[in-house]
């Protein structure tokens, strides 16, 4: 594989996820293709060696037993999360007025709320029904939020836009259709029947399709690499693994971008219940426990940001760091990112067995700094954590820039990382 053909399949990933949810099944659905095996969390845990994975809503953890694995057999865990900043659909969805048909929608996460204007927009998620059934469902394109013509904003190149986020982002849908419901869309979506639907977790997503471009072919352009890029890092790293001594493990979370507090997410049980689970199921007592984490290491991966050409002086003078110029280790001493120096070091000799560049990401000290799963992870369960990730230009915009190396480099340095 080349750094082409993994921007490709990443393009893939994306295009196959554009909910949580969604995310969540295709990891799925690529890990059975594979050989692994679907864990029941209701049901007796498995301890047989091989590939097993569990899907908790929108969070996904996959994991490989290697044969003769014991009670005391540590992990190598690789984190990330599945969810990115967007539009969630609000209860009563269908509003508008003078003679349009609109949605109310809820932020989610920190979008930068202008790149979300004007494009093509579907939505995607999950729909619960009344016999407590879920089903995926994504839409075509079916909104847009379109921006005020310049004719009736003239200082708005001059005064900088002003999106107010409850009266300026509902999209439009339709025109001329009184009466028209999203619901009965996204049921026919989904083949049931809208009086089914009891509930629904839903996000707009913009449909337009992820691009490779650049005289050299350097630039992929996409929405949900953060962190999307990640997520598929690190499962194309343990499916590429040919296994090991110790517990390869992935875990991808949900609701990051919202402060990970649920039960999918990095605040909540997820992951210390699955790896108490693996390691109760080898037999491990509670002081083997701690011993198997005390020898364990998580990679936090997560998207960060490459020096911006036109704006270097929001970032480190001495840390600028480049698309392609290889994946990041992201350091702060305000503990906002996990690594420490023992982890530094382990992420260099990473890199340096996988034969990949690496580069610091540090913020400005006028500049607060963004935070990841790793701190969460370190204190959850206590094992030593590392956070690295690929450099991003636009972060948080409806459609983010990566280097199509950086992606494959965060895979094979994940993949080198397993057998440390």
């Amino acid at each position: 594989m080349t750094a082409l053909d993994h921007a490709a399949d990443l393009g893939a990933f994306v295009s196959a996820s554009p909910s949580s949810y969604h995310a969540a099944a295709e990891g799925a659905r690529r890990l059975a293709a594979a050989g692994f095996v679907a864990q029941d969390e209701g049901a007796e845990w498995d301890p047989g060696p091989g590939g097993h994975y569990v899907v908790r809503g929108g969070a996904l953890l996959a994991w490989r037993v290697p044969e003769g694995a014991g009670p005391t057999t540590p992990f190598r865990m690789a984190g990330a999360h599945t969810d990115s900043p967007t539009f969630v659909l609000k209860p009563r969805p269908d509003i508008g007025g003078f003679g349009w048909q609109q949605l109310g929608v809820e932020v989610y996460g920190g979008p930068l709320l202008n790149s979300w204007l004007d494009r093509e927009l579907g939505l995607a998620g999950r729909l619960v029904l009344g016999d407590g059934s879920t089903r995926l469902v994504r839409t075509g394109a079916i909104m847009r939020i379109p921006q005020l013509a310049i004719h009736l904003d003239r200082g708005v190149n001059a005064d900088g836009l002003k999106l107010d986020p409850q009266q300026h982002t509902a999209p439009v849908w339709s025109v001329g259709h009184r009466g028209l419901s999203i619901l009965d869309h996204l049921a026919d979506a989904a083949g049931c029947a809208a009086s089914q639907i009891d509930g629904y977790d839903l996000v707009a997503f913009d449909t337009a399709a992820p691009a490779v471009f650049g005289p050299h072919q350097e630039f992929l352009a996409s929405g949900r690499l953060d962190n999307l890029s990640s997520v598929h890092a690190a499962l194309s790293a343990l499916l590429a693994s040919p296994g090991g001594d110790r517990i390869e493990l992935v875990v991808a979370f949900d609701h990051e971008e919202v402060g990970s507090a649920t039960r999918s997410g990095a605040s909540g049980p997820i992951l210390a219940d699955v790896v108490g689970r693996i390691l109760g199921s080898l037999g491990a007592t509670p002081e083997q426990q701690h011993q198997a984490l005390a020898r364990s290491v998580c990679l936090s991966a997560d998207a960060g940001h490459a020096v911006h050409p036109n704006y270097a002086g929001r970032h480190d003078p001495a840390n600028l760091p480049l698309l392609n110029g290889g994946p990041l280790l992201k350091i702060n001493a305000n503990q906002r990112y996990a690594t420490d120096a023992e982890g530094e070091a382990l992420w260099r000799r990473a890199c340096r067995r996988a034969g990949v560049p690496t580069q610091e990401f540090v913020s400005n000290n006028a500049l607060p700094c963004g935070s990841t799963i790793g701190p969460l992870t370190a204190t959850r369960l206590g094992v030593a954590t590392v956070d690295v990730g690929v450099p991003l230009l636009s972060m948080h915009s409806a459609r983010e820039l990566a280097g199509v190396e950086d992606p494959w480099s965060l895979s094979l340095a994940i993949g080198a990382f397993w057998t440390l």
